[in-house]
């Protein structure tokens, strides 16, 4: 059996055509700070990516910063935007979470609803308590559930009481658009292995006169805003993989119908299963959803023996599974979302990848189930 890859959000595989424009900048020599022929060949590589990029984001050349992951871009805005009250959601992806507590100062926390929706009125409130020193992190689309936030409500919101914006905006590309001036933001984080690029090359979009200290010190890469060489060939495959992502939105609608016949067949197997975020505007290649009674880990390395990759709502970098924060923020208990997993299409997601998730799915649960009914015979 052709083994089947449903964890785009984690990662998407490489695109052919990235991988292609990423060997040919590997074979630039040059550095791009140099000034002799091979150096201003790397530079421009490096530069003509970046004016790609801002096509498609829709900003200038001049307000990117090219980073090693949205990570990267997450910390460079939170400890260098200059502001001292933090303002993040409770689904932020623990680059914002983690981040937002260690770097000091205040941080409020803002509720969200059932469906893991940021609450406005929360928003609203906590600017009203010292908006002009503040920055708010409000991600674009969840990870784990697909919840599409209300980032240029929020923006207008901020703006309004003197606060800057930060978007997180790793699992938009392809899925949803993604442009500056549509969000309103002022700093947006992107990262290319999301959209079927390479790992280990991000961005952070920074608004024209958004403050920003840089964080990495050394040298006068990115305007100051990052010391290092540029990582020319990431930064490449990134360009590449942000236009392809572009032409990706026209398959919305087919992603979102594989999805939705994977939740309605789960569902027909076990009326029983929940999917988390189904009433809000989602992402239309993510589910996350529970199978009642089987925790989460369990059916990760069950599916992964089966053929089918998919991960847990929740996993830290050692991959022990932990409790979902961003289900618990929704009041769903630990034990519910400790049998939650999450299956996310992408570009390579074929019907049969589904038919294949619900066949190993469907023999999981049934031998679960069975094995569960033996040991009660049994016990009488």
């Amino acid at each position: 059996m052709t083994p089947v890859y449903l964890d785009y959000n984690a990662t998407a595989p490489i695109k052919p055509a990235v991988a292609s424009a990423i060997g040919r900048a590997l074979e630039v020599t040059g550095n791009p700070s140099s000034v002799h022929s091979f150096g201003r060949a790397a530079r421009k590589l490096v530069e003509d990516s970046r004016e790609t990029l801002a096509q498609i984001v829709r900003c200038k050349s001049s307000e990117i910063v090219f980073t090693a992951s949205a990570t990267e871009a997450n910390n460079l805005v939170l400890a260098g935007a200059g502001r001292h009250r933090l303002i993040v959601s409770a689904v932020e992806h623990p680059a914002v979470l983690k981040t937002a507590r260690a770097v000091g100062g205040e941080v409020v926390v803002l509720p969200v609803d059932a469906n893991g929706v940021v609450e406005l009125a929360a928003l609203e409130a906590a600017l009203k308590e010292g908006g002009a020193d503040a920055l708010v992190s409000l991600m674009l689309a969840n990870n784990e559930t697909g919840a599409v936030q209300p980032v240029a409500e929020a923006a207008q919101l901020a703006h309004g009481r003197g606060a800057l914006i930060h978007c997180d905006a790793v699992q938009g590309p392809g899925r949803l658009p993604v442009t500056l001036a549509e969000l309103g933001v002022d700093y947006l984080s992107l990262s290319a292995h999301k959209f079927a690029g390479p790992k280990g090359a991000g961005a952070l979009i920074a608004r024209d006169g958004a403050p920003l200290k840089a964080s990495v010190i050394g040298g006068g890469q990115e305007r100051g805003r990052r010391a290092g060489t540029e990582n020319v060939a990431g930064i490449a495959g990134l360009a590449c993989a942000a236009e392809l992502a572009a032409d990706d939105l026209a398959n919305r609608d087919r992603l979102s119908g594989l999805r939705d016949a994977l939740e309605s067949r789960v569902i027909e197997i076990e009326p029983r299963v929940h999917v988390f975020s189904a009433r809000a505007e989602r992402l239309p290649n993510t589910s996350c959803l529970n199978m009642p009674g089987v925790q989460s880990e369990t059916q990760v390395m069950a599916l992964d023996l089966a053929g089918v990759a998919v991960s847990a709502g929740s996993a830290c970098s050692s991959g022990k599974v932990e409790p979902s924060h961003v289900l618990r923020a929704t009041g769903v208990s630990d034990a519910i979302s400790g049998c939650a997993i999450r299956v996310s299409l992408g570009w390579g997601t074929k019907p049969e990848d589904v038919d294949a998730f619900i066949e190993a799915w469907r023999a999981l649960y049934a031998g679960l189930t069975n094995r569960f009914r033996s040991g009660i015979s049994g016990a009488r």
